[in-house]
């Protein structure tokens, strides 16, 4: 420990709980383990790799989230770090060890609307079309009001030319539920486009751009729709 300093447990926590993520793995990384309870490493691990994740430093965040898969007693704790660890296989392109990981929570009973997008993410990401709008599908059975599996099932109707009418209306809805989302937004502007809306397309994706300027994706299709 640099300097002698000993770090604190709860201080870490409660720097994570206000979203001070670096602050709180620095205060985490110099706590004295000596001492420790088996329960107090894993929940230990357990905070490690929720900063780690927020930090988007995921090769780290997947060594401390693993601890808590393997050497966990509680289960929904358990659930939450599969399901990160599937978040982070698929935004890192190794969606099949992300569908792994749901699979296994599905299996053991664990059914989401959470864990169905993100299987569809997954999907979608492979090119896997119908199968990605099956699970948007069970996710909505499971919370009708979900806007995350709302846009996602909207945005892949549309740009995969399934359903452009239902993906319409499906990213409506999702920026009825949060109208201050720039990827919903982004959806919303992507699906006018394809229903040939173009005067509505460019409003939306500009709201889009002007929310998460910096966003790639969104700044394609706005050059898509404006033709600049």
């Amino acid at each position: 420990m640099a300097g002698g300093r000993k770090g604190s447990l709860a201080e870490g926590i409660r720097l994570y709980t206000v979203k001070r993520w670096d602050k709180a793995l620095v205060e985490l990384l110099a706590v004295n383990t000596e001492r420790f309870t088996p329960e107090e490493n894993i929940e230990l691990a357990y905070y490690l790799g929720l900063c780690y994740t927020k930090l988007e430093r995921y090769d780290d965040a997947l060594l401390y989230l693993e601890q808590v898969v393997t050497s966990g007693k509680d289960v929904l704790r358990i659930y939450q770090c599969r399901m990160t660890l599937a978040y982070i296989y698929v935004i890192t392109s190794r969606t099949k060890m992300a569908e792994f990981e749901l699979k296994r929570l599905s299996n053991s009973g664990f059914e989401s609307a959470q864990l169905y997008a993100t299987l569809a993410y997954a999907a979608w990401v492979q090119k896997r079309y119908k199968q990605a709008v099956e699970y948007y599908e069970k996710a909505l059975d499971l919370d009708e009001n979900n806007a995350n599996a709302l846009n996602g099932l909207g945005f892949v109707l549309v740009d995969s030319n399934i359903d452009l009418i239902r993906g319409l209306r499906c990213c409506k809805k999702a920026v009825d539920l949060k109208p201050q989302n720039a990827a919903y937004l982004d959806s919303l502007g992507w699906a006018y486009y394809k229903n040939g809306e173009l005067l509505e397309a460019r409003t939306w994706l500009r709201r889009a751009h002007e929310a998460a300027p910096e966003q790639k994706e969104i700044k394609e299709h706005l050059k898509i729709v404006t033709g600049g």
